[in-house]
């Protein structure tokens, strides 16, 4: 096999990250699938729109480890 040029190697090199971009995009969307599923399972409608966003936005913003030892230290809803 003839050595490649630099220039197809950068080429070459480019397809492979654009292909991986690819499939880290289509890992993403499958775990945000699965995930956005699980909703359906959840009584959410419980919650305004608005609680439920700022829910999800500050438990994603301290970690889920975080985010769950704070809800399970408060009272049950009653």
């Amino acid at each position: 096999m003839p050595k490649m040029t630099e220039r197809d190697r950068l080429a070459d090199l480019e397809a492979r990250q654009r292909k991986m971009h690819e499939e880290v995009e289509r890992a993403r969307r499958a775990l945000r699938d699965r995930y956005a599923a699980m909703v359906g399972e959840v009584p959410v409608e419980q919650l305004t729109e608005r609680e439920f966003r700022e829910l999800l936005g500050h438990a994603l913003r301290v970690g889920g480890q975080a985010a769950l030892g704070a809800l399970k230290g408060l009272p049950a809803a009653g």
